[in-house]
């Protein structure tokens, strides 16, 4: 039996050649993010202009309203060019008619050749502090600490983290050439962890963010790496007899489900993310595929041991394996979300492959996208955003959707395919 998987386009034509190169660098392409559908019932914000940021290359602020606008769930408000400092009294009523519900002041200023950032986030409305923050930055960190910023001011207002300081990863094929890319997640500042003229496919982000594991052709067979995004260095995670592919990260980082054919057809495992301490997870006739490690203890899977690909999960010491999906005939690729509480897979509606969430406690299913050919899906790590590759124009893309299908946003290049994303951690302080 033989599971009819959908193979991504970018693969279907491999080209050969040798590795190109280990260390990072500046990738030439940016991701350009397009917002295609926002919430229903936008907050307005206002973020006023810092007193002393002209000193800076590029305003911090610019990137705060940027974040905030990509998000979907705010509504930008203007309020003209002067700065506001962070201590400085706030004409509220100048704020409440230019009709923002909260506002965010700051104030930098230089710190022994670095810069002090100060900022306060108001409640327009009750006229009251909603709280502030102060960071230290050097002039080319603006934009790291406006999505610092950003995520600030989104958990004040929501009462969830912000992902606007996360990153995400990415394969990039342009011509023969294959990159595995990581990129701020507003898609910019992105660099090549890996460089080759062999496919690279699943990279998936330990639970620290330092290392990516990923698949490489690079010796003429999938084998399973284990990168360090710090030094670039990496070692072989799995390389037995046959196809060794699909990491997914155990909670705690030590582990890795992978999928073997060394004894036979695809089969799930476990290996420690130095390749030792192999254990088979589960067992069937059929093909399984796809593993994706929940908090829970469960390990999510693809298989078509009952006769079309479906979803299971099985403990994540091994044991029997249970279906999850039953609505349909084709449900891949599935990823719990941070909370365990629900699932994305893709599923075909009708031939059109699209991003589909279930609540694994009500069973209720929700078709996220209206595009038709969806892969790879991966949650933002607050579980409000999805990221997933799917098709524009016969190339390649990465799309975003949140988590009821409201906010939609798409992120691609000028030239070349864009696959296989995966949305890294909430970075470490």
């Amino acid at each position: 039996m033989s599971m009819n998987l959908r193979i991504p386009s970018f693969l279907q034509s491999a080209a050969p050649a040798c590795l190109l190169a280990l260390a990072s660098s500046l990738a030439q392409a940016q991701l350009a993010i397009e917002i295609t559908g926002a919430g229903a019932n936008r907050m307005p914000v206002a973020v006023a202009s810092f007193e002393g940021e002209s000193a800076l290359p590029r305003a911090v602020t610019d990137v705060v309203r940027a974040d905030l606008e990509r998000s979907g769930i705010f509504k930008m408000v203007e309020l003209g060019p002067s700065p506001m400092g962070a201590d400085a009294p706030v004409d509220f009523g100048r704020v409440r008619s230019r009709g923002a519900d909260a506002v965010a002041v700051g104030t930098v200023s230089p710190s022994g050749g670095r810069y002090q950032v100060q900022v306060r986030l108001h409640d327009a409305a009750k006229q009251v502090s909603l709280g502030s923050q102060a960071m230290v930055m050097s002039p080319n960190q603006y934009r790291t600490t406006g999505h610092r910023i950003s995520d600030f001011i989104y958990e004040k207002l929501t009462g969830e983290p912000g992902v606007f300081s996360t990153r995400i990863a990415y394969v990039l094929k342009s011509g023969a050439r294959y990159e595995l890319q990581i990129a701020d997640a507003d898609g910019s500042n992105a660099q090549t962890a890996l460089a080759s003229r062999e496919p690279i496919i699943s990279p998936a982000w330990s639970p620290d963010g330092t290392r990516l594991a990923y698949v490489s052709f690079e010796a003429k067979k999938p084998v399973v790496y284990v990168h360090s995004l710090s030094t670039g260095q990496r070692n072989v995670a799995a390389n037995f007899k046959g196809s060794n592919s699909a990491p997914a990260w155990s909670p705690d980082g030590r582990r890795l489900a992978v999928v073997l054919t060394k004894d036979g057809q695809s089969q799930l495992y476990s290996v420690n993310s130095d390749g030792s301490g192999v254990l088979r997870l589960a067992s069937s006739s059929g093909i399984d595929t796809e593993p994706a490690w929940s908090t829970d203890g469960m390990i999510y899977f693809t298989s078509d041991r009952g006769g079309s690909p479906q979803i299971y999960r099985v403990p994540a010491g091994g044991g029997d394996a249970q279906r999850v999906t039953f609505e349909g005939s084709y449900n891949v690729s599935p990823r719990p979300s941070p909370d365990g509480k629900s699932l994305v897979y893709v599923s075909r509606n009708g031939g059109r492959f699209q991003v589909t969430m279930l609540d694994l406690a009500s069973r209720q299913t929700q078709t996220l996208t209206d595009s038709s050919k969806d892969e790879s899906p991966s949650f933002a790590p607050n579980g409000r955003m999805v990221l997933y590759a799917t098709e524009v124009g016969g190339r390649g893309v990465l799309a975003a959707v949140s988590s009821d299908g409201r906010v939609k946003q798409r992120l691609s290049v000028q030239s070349g395919d864009v696959r296989e994303p995966a949305w890294g951690p909430q970075p470490r302080n």
